[in-house]
């Protein structure tokens, strides 16, 4: 029922060529307990990956020995989840607590050879990490929210029509909600939007970071909080049912979502990640593999446009690191046992995308291409049955996608018709003497303008095209 993809983070040279600047900060979580319960988690680790790590083992022992049962009330789970949070992060302090106290002793003598053990202090009790958590319990979805990652919910309906819904909002230096919150606090709101970071980061509330939870009277944006601005209390988002839904959830880190939005804006972000999933969730016998697809498009996606020169290649000249989870929900897999001309299904092609803007509901058509029923025996073609329901060649099935967006209310429309494939003749081609399919798109005019281009003396008839 669960996939997880991930990549990480990558530095482009001039030529194109990526290296890593750093090990893996992200990490997740994914387990079943007792009671038909659910846990999932994603992690955006930054200053190195110990808080990531620390909660993503930590928050499942908090949860799921016991804490959660079916007999629970929705306002029950979510103050467990509440309480976990801050459990957690109380026992990430506590096993730095040595360190920062020797780090505290040793800055007050300023002496040489404590310079590299100072550094070696630092390095342990720096980072911190961001957190988006989904709970599935007595079949209903709770999202528990700490940062910038993002959850989004994708229902399909039988006619095809698949709604997209983000759950939650992200706590960063943009948020309308968090500046209130900070200024409630005393904390100048303003300066903090135009700063656009706090302590090197866009989140307002995280896991970890003794710098901007034990030390924040030191920070110059902070300094005028009355109390701990920057929080790890989770928003929770819940219950949402899940009866009668099918379709699957996506949590995915900060480091996918800029990915994408560097590449392509943030308007279509969300559309597009659910089109690419329900595209690998229909060619993959996985969820992992289908995971693990979505994120292997994501970062060629970023690294074709930072290599094309175009427009927002200038976004494009790093990603940081990036994990996506897939969780079904009554969603059909594709059956990978069985390729189309031996009788299996028919998977889409790529899902086209669009980036331009209009004032209805996003829809993705997935255009599939039909080819022949018919199995190659011996170079030989013997006719096979179609599958009741499945198109003849001549016809080009589509399936749309509508999403909608909580946070935003921008769109595109894009499609993919197919037409290309539909010029081709209903009757399956036959292999001549050489056992060879002769081509059916005519290059001749290509074979032409290209001879005119590289005229060497060759004639354009014989000379080029395929031998």
């Amino acid at each position: 029922m669960c996939g997880v993809g991930t990549a990480p983070n990558c530095v482009y040279g001039p030529d194109g060529k990526g290296t890593q600047s750093h090990t893996n900060e992200d990490g997740h979580l994914r387990f079943r307990g007792e009671d038909g319960c659910f846990l999932y988690g994603v992690f955006n680790g930054y200053d190195g990956s110990r808080v990531a790590s620390f909660a993503s083992q930590c928050l499942t022992a908090e949860l799921l020995l016991g804490q959660i049962n079916s007999s629970h009330t929705d306002n029950d789970i979510r103050r467990i989840l509440s309480q976990a949070f801050d459990v957690v992060e109380k026992s990430y302090f506590e096993t730095i607590d040595d360190a920062l106290a020797e780090k505290a002793n040793l800055s007050s003598y300023h002496l040489q050879h404590n310079e590299e053990r100072l550094k070696e202090l630092e390095q342990e009790v720096s980072g911190g990490a961001t957190a988006i958590v989904a709970l599935i319990i007595n079949n209903k979805l709770y999202i528990a929210n700490v940062g910038t990652n993002r959850a989004l919910l994708c229902k399909s309906s039988s006619d095809g029509q698949n709604q997209v819904l983000q759950i939650g909002r992200p706590h960063n230096t943009d948020s309308e909600d968090e500046l209130q919150r900070l200024a409630a606090l005393g904390v100048d709101s303003a300066r903090v939007r135009q700063a656009g970071q706090i302590a090197g980061q866009t989140s307002t509330r995280r896991l970890g970071d003794y710098r901007v939870k034990l030390n924040y009277n030191d920070i110059d944006l902070l300094s005028a909080a009355k109390t701990k601005p920057i929080v790890s209390e989770p928003e929770i988002h819940g219950s949402q049912s899940l009866d009668n839904i099918s379709g699957f959830l996506v949590l995915m880190s900060e480091g996918l979502i800029t990915a994408l939005e560097s590449a392509h804006g943030p308007e279509q972000v969300n559309q597009e990640i659910v089109a690419m999933v329900a595209a690998e969730l229909a060619q993959q016998a996985s969820i992992e593999a289908a995971a693990q697809s979505v994120v292997d498009r994501v970062k060629r996606l970023h690294h074709d446009v930072y290599v094309s020169g175009r427009q927002r290649a200038v976004y494009c000249s790093r990603h940081e690191d990036m994990t996506l989870l897939i969780r079904t929900i009554n969603y059909p897999l594709a059956d990978g046992a069985l390729t189309p001309t031996q009788g299996g299904r028919i998977y889409p092609v790529s899902v086209p995308y669009s980036n331009s803007q209009s004032t209805s509901k996003t829809s993705v058509t997935l255009s599939l291409v039909m080819p022949s029923q018919s199995t190659l025996t011996n170079g030989t073609n013997t006719a096979s049955t179609l599958e009741e329901g499945t198109p003849t060649p001549g016809q080009s099935p589509t399936a749309t996608l509508q999403s909608t967006n909580t946070q935003t209310q921008s769109s595109s429309s894009s499609s993919g018709d197919g037409s290309l494939f539909r010029q081709r003749g209903s009757q399956a081609a036959q292999p001549d003497e050489t056992g060879r399919v002769l081509p059916y798109v005519d290059f001749s005019q290509f074979y032409r303008l290209w001879g005119s281009d590289h005229s060497d003396g060759q004639s354009t008839q014989g000379g080029l095209g395929p031998q």
